[in-house]
């Protein structure tokens, strides 16, 4: 580092240096390979000082900015220059610190209270980001003289012993300042009795951390739910592979990727990791795409695309703001456009727009299927056009992804360790429907060790003790030009559709050839390579006895339709006459247009 340039590590000092700093100067001059290393700004008395990283605060690179800085007149703060760490002076160069909010900063660091209560915000972010949450709730109940914070933390809604006897009333104080630093909000106080949303910007460790700010007035107080966005959280080696893609997914996402034109559309539910997997599959499209993002907000940093932040208002007030960045999109000869979710009409307009328009769209949904994705694009409050979803080649991909806890390989237990207790009987059972239905050995499958090892323990989260982060499970669907799944597509016909589709399944449960399987199923999958607890799997998907009941209603039809009528204690009659003509009747009605 330079010696004796000064040092601005935290929003903090930014907000201390004087004359206060105004904006940042990056759009107005062309700094070319410099651009994320180095940043001019204009303090408030008109100067400019250069904001830089530790490696490019002195040479000639710095001394040419000054020069250009001072040959359009301007004139050079005293000091001029000032050190940075990246991830804050990616915030500045992005314009996610403004005038107004540096001043509220102030405001709260000159008021010992209000720092205080800033303070101890900052510290219910910090654990959640240390800890690895994705969201952050502060449940305040009125009438009651203590609140709950709690953390979803691996999928799981958890109260960490040392935020559990939190004052309501310094928790509703704490979210009055917190709401100080928000941006784009709607209300210039936090408000209880309103649903308000926005976004603020914090450093936890040096790194930058957007908070996602909803608040829902609830009657018995006010809930606020802060989304954990990482904005450098995605590692620059980040794979799908890592993420739990199997190799086989893998092969559709990049057959996807192929060719111009046509939409890849991922689902999920709130917290399955869309966003991630998303962001991973953009930063490996290769070198030579021009690759555009619209997102709401931009929550990961995709180095080879121009990503732009559109925020909208509860009230929907900027679809305006949308639809101009749209038609400039539109003239900008992308190869790959991200957007980043399909809500509601105005995204599916968007969508309809684009993904047949020769360019490849990337997008995702909230659904609960991969067969669902459809359904939702079409339904009455999004409004994509079955005609149009039905059209080969305008549906590329239909992902779905879920996340599970995978067990830690240093200390899960074999599955016959449930036996030992108090419910053994019970697990046995259990053991055995679950091998009878994927007919799969009971000695392969693991369970968690709820007590852990040094390798997983975690004293906060004791019920995370025996895992090791998430992994994927997913299922993928290509209509691509697939004649009879579009047919299903355009008539609705979603039961059609899911029968056609699990008669693709080619391989057995405990072979990773995903193709025809569900996410479900992919779950057995990685169960029986152990690399999840089973039981997760029923916690998260469906309860493997209704598994069993749904397949013996399957199995009891294909015997009536086969002309054999089943009465109770499994005596079989055949089915005769005019009966069995007209059951065969109907079952080609239903088959019609599946075999065709």
């Amino acid at each position: 580092m330079p010696a004796g340039l000064p040092v601005l590590a935290t929003q903090d000092d930014i907000a201390r240096i004087a004359p206060a700093f105004a904006r940042a100067l990056s759009q107005e001059f062309d700094l070319a390979a410099l651009a994320g290393r180095v940043c001019p700004v204009a303090l408030q008395d008109g100067a400019v000082a250069i904001f830089a990283l530790a490696d490019y605060a002195a040479g000639d690179a710095v001394d040419e900015v000054e020069r250009m800085v001072l040959r359009r007149g301007r004139r050079l703060a005293q000091p001029s220059r000032y050190v940075l760490p990246a991830p804050l002076l990616l915030s500045v160069a992005r314009g996610q610190l403004t005038l107004e909010g540096l001043r509220d900063r102030r405001g709260v660091l000159a008021d010992r209270h209000k720092s205080a209560l800033a303070a101890g915000f900052c510290e219910i972010v910090t654990w959640g980001v240390r800890n690895g949450a994705s969201d952050v709730h502060l449940n305040v109940h009125r009438e009651r003289a203590e609140s709950e914070i709690r953390y979803t933390i691996c999928g799981r809604y958890v109260a960490p012993a040392r935020f559990r006897h939190m004052p309501t009333a310094t928790l509703m104080e704490m979210l009055a300042v917190a709401w100080m630093d928000v941006r784009g909000g709607n209300g210039a106080v936090f408000d209880p009795q309103l649903e308000q949303q926005g976004q603020l910007h914090i450093d936890v460790d040096g790194r930058p951390v957007m908070l996602r700010w909803a608040s829902l007035a609830a009657d018995k107080g006010p809930s606020v739910c802060l989304r954990l966005l990482r904005l450098d959280a995605l590692p620059q080696d980040a794979s799908l592979e890592k993420l739990g893609y199997l190799d086989n997914q893998i092969d559709m996402l990049n057959r996807a990727r192929c060719g111009d034109g046509g939409a890849i559309v991922l689902a999920g539910v709130v917290g399955s990791g869309k966003s991630t997997t998303i962001a991973t599959l953009m930063r490996s499209l290769p070198e030579g795409r021009k690759v555009i993002t619209l997102e709401d907000p931009v929550e990961y940093v995709i180095g080879n695309a121009l990503q732009n932040t559109i925020a909208r208002n509860l009230d929907d007030s900027q679809a305006t703001v949308f639809d101009a960045k749209l038609r400039t999109v539109k003239r900008s000869a992308m190869n790959d456009l991200l957007i980043g979710e399909i809500r509601d009409a105005e995204t599916g307009r968007a969508f309809m727009d684009l993904a047949s328009s020769g360019v490849n769209l990337y997008t995702t949904t909230h659904a609960a299927s991969a067969l669902m994705i459809p359904e939702r694009l079409a339904s009455d409050f999004i409004g994509v056009s079955r005609d149009f979803l039905a059209t080969p080649g305008v549906l590329k991909l239909l992902v779905y992804q879920a996340l599970l806890p995978r067990l830690c390989p240093h200390c899960a237990l074999p599955i016959e360790s449930l036996l030992e207790g108090d419910n053994s009987e019970r697990w046995s059972a259990w053991m055995q429907r679950f091998s009878a239905l994927y007919a799969l050995p009971i000695k392969v499958l693991r369970v968690r060790n709820a007590s852990g090892c040094p390798h997983c323990v975690n004293d906060d989260l004791p019920h995370l003790n025996g895992t090791s982060g998430r992994t994927v499970v997913a299922e993928m669907i290509e209509p691509g030009n697939d004649d009879i799944l579009l047919r299903c597509i355009r008539s609705r016909d979603t039961i059609r559709l899911r029968r056609y589709l699990r008669g693709r399944r080619r391989a057995p449960f405990d072979s990773p050839d995903m193709e025809g399987k569900s996410a479900l199923e992919c779950a057995v999958y990685k169960a029986a390579a152990g690399i999840i607890d089973r039981r997760e799997i029923e916690s998260r998907f469906q309860s493997f006895a209704a598994i069993d009941q749904e397949r013996e209603r399957r199995r009891e039809g294909g015997r009536q339709r086969s002309g054999m009528r089943v009465y109770a204690g499994g005596r079989r009659h055949p089915v005769r006459g005019e009966d069995a003509r007209a059951r065969r009747a109907g079952h080609g009605a239903m088959e019609e247009g599946v075999h065709a």
